[in-house]
């Protein structure tokens, strides 16, 4: 499984949905892009992106106010 990183922390809505829609159109159908975020208004705005464009939101979860997402490209 091929999985890309992006490092949102520190970035205010909607910034971190915005990186994530850029980063993930140039990943390969089917890949993993996994985000780190500090915005607790990104908990919103991953689940409505992901609602919207078709990608599965596979795991979410927080630790210590950090927010990760994996973001699996629609196929």
């Amino acid at each position: 499984m091929t999985e890309t990183l992006l490092d949102a922390r520190g970035l205010k809505c909607p910034l971190p949905v915005l990186r994530a829609r850029k980063a993930i159109q140039s990943l390969a159908p089917g890949a993993v892009l996994h985000v780190l975020a500090t915005d607790p208004g990104s908990v919103r705005d991953f689940q409505a992106f992901c609602e919207a464009t078709g990608h599965t939101l596979e795991e979410q979860s927080e630790q210590e106010g950090a927010f990760s997402f994996r973001v699996r490209k629609r196929g």
